[in-house]
């Protein structure tokens, strides 16, 4: 089993409990938890791979996996802006998969 797939079975566990899965398309997730398993081994932190991590981890603290803006995006989307994080009714296609603006600050984008 892949380190990617590891995390995936990891954070499955945590996650669904608390309302939030994974995307359906497993290949795209495993993607991203592989862009988040470079960024830890690159930060030292997993910070979300869909943004620009200054390398502080105190700075892009609003962007540790799973990022502070996903219970926002998922509520008001149903996936998060990376859509690596869904709700069930995404998943069945039970609400539109619209484009997830970016709620981070641009300033909070500056290295």
């Amino acid at each position: 089993m892949s380190k990617a797939e590891e995390l995936y079975e990891r954070l499955k566990k945590v996650q669904e409990p608390k309302g939030y899965f994974f995307n359906r398309d497993k290949e795209m997730v495993i993607e991203l938890l592989e862009a988040l398993i470079v960024n830890r081994d690159r930060y030292g932190y997993m910070s979300c791979p869909c943004r620009l991590a200054s390398g502080g981890r105190k700075k892009d603290r609003d962007i540790l996996c799973p990022c502070v803006y996903r219970e926002e995006d998922v509520k008001e989307y149903g996936s998060c802006y990376c859509n690596l994080y869904v709700s069930v009714e995404w998943n069945q296609d039970k609400v539109p998969h619209n484009y997830v603006p970016e709620r981070r600050p641009p300033e909070k984008s500056i290295p």
